[in-house]
């Protein structure tokens, strides 16, 4: 069910930025969500006028089917988890979580019940007369969701809510948010500029650029078929190289042809094609698709990270648990289906039109 719905929405400021372009995006309900971007790509401006704290300067905002472009922050039925917490540090754990309940003057006996059962849900039990102060940073971020989650908000916003956690801690709250999401079954919407932090935890993912909407779509969809040049580098490691269309599955790239798994071009058309670095095989140069010449070598605990280059003097990046010697002849291989052909300035619609045409007349 659609629960959220961004129609043309754009935001301009005094100076002139504009921080979004004809935005529109679907949130539906129960779904975990992210907005992934570099800084500046306008994903936080997003989340505020979600939250109602920013205004778009064109376009409107739906929650449950009505207009809330102009409601009250305090009268939409979400909560927020900012970056920074935004705890009160004069305030104990019990008090934090409470704030907002005491605020709607809710009757003290709900209130202790709501906040144990809060406590309880990320983990905190026994922790409701510990200070701020005294909380490490994990804790922390589980104190406000814990006042988050205890409005029983329809959506919760966080707002680049592991950056200031170390890498192993994100890690563990990467789990415990998907594990409280799937839990409460409401919508969750996360802001992030880590790659491998929206893979892991979203069902969907909207990626930003420049204030407009890239691609969208799941994890998987992402990572394996990425529309352009931007969403290919920005998710994962990449080798791209400009390519021809031959034919339906049929591609050409340094200068050779190779059968592929993508279709509904033109004939000749010229495309840049895309192949993930762990998806290459290395093999002896006669079995190899591709012979390459070994420039550099990195041993990164589970894999080795190649540098090679080919006779056309492309760079290659390889991804194996085999490592090679510098100056080593090797062949790689790789299926078709490995192959990924990216049209040339395609929008989303443009390329779900044509995977639609294409797979109607077929």
């Amino acid at each position: 069910m659609d629960l959220i719905q961004l129609k043309d929405v754009n935001k301009r400021y005094d100076d002139g930025f504009v921080a979004l372009k004809n935005i529109n995006l679907t949130i539906e309900s129960g779904k975990f969500y992210s907005l992934l971007g570099p800084s500046g790509s306008g994903k936080s401006t997003i989340l505020r006028i979600i939250a109602g704290f920013s205004q778009p300067t064109e376009g409107k905002v739906y929650f449950d089917g009505k207009d809330i472009t102009d409601l009250d922050p305090a009268k939409r039925h979400v909560n927020t988890v900012f970056q920074n917490y935004a705890l009160f540090p004069h305030l104990n754990v019990f008090e934090n979580v409470a704030f907002g309940l005491k605020i709607k003057k809710v009757p003290m006996n709900k209130i202790k019940k709501a906040v144990k059962d809060a406590l309880h849900m990320v983990r905190l039990d026994g922790f409701a007369n510990r200070e701020i102060s005294e909380l490490s940073g994990g804790q922390q971020q589980r104190v406000a969701i814990a006042r988050a989650i205890v409005n029983e908000p329809k959506v919760l916003l966080l707002d680049e809510s592991l950056s200031a956690l170390d890498k192993r801690l994100r890690k563990e709250m990467q789990f415990e948010l998907r594990a409280i999401q799937k839990k409460l079954g409401i919508t969750f919407i996360f802001v992030t500029h880590d790659q491998e932090e929206a893979l892991s935890m979203s069902d969907e993912i909207f990626v930003l650029n420049d204030g407009k909407i890239q691609q969208s779509g799941t994890p998987v969809d992402i990572y394996d078929e990425p529309i352009n040049d931007f969403v290919a580098r920005f998710i994962g490691d990449s080798n791209i190289l400009p390519g021809r269309m031959i034919k339906d599955f049929e591609v050409e790239f340094a200068n050779k042809r190779f059968k592929c798994a993508d279709a509904g071009m033109k004939a000749n058309e010229k495309v840049e094609v895309v192949i993930r670095p762990e998806d290459l095989d290395i093999t002896t140069p006669d079995k190899g698709k591709l012979i390459v010449t070994v420039q550099s070598q990195l041993f990164l605990g589970d894999h080795f990270e190649i540098k090679a280059i080919d006779a056309d003097e492309n760079e290659w990046l390889i991804q194996s648990t085999n490592g090679c010697k510098l100056g080593e002849r090797i062949g790689l291989y790789f299926d078709p289906e490995d192959i990924h052909v990216m049209r040339l300035h395609e929008s989303q619609e443009e390329f779900d039109a044509r995977l639609e045409t294409y797979e109607g007349e077929n």
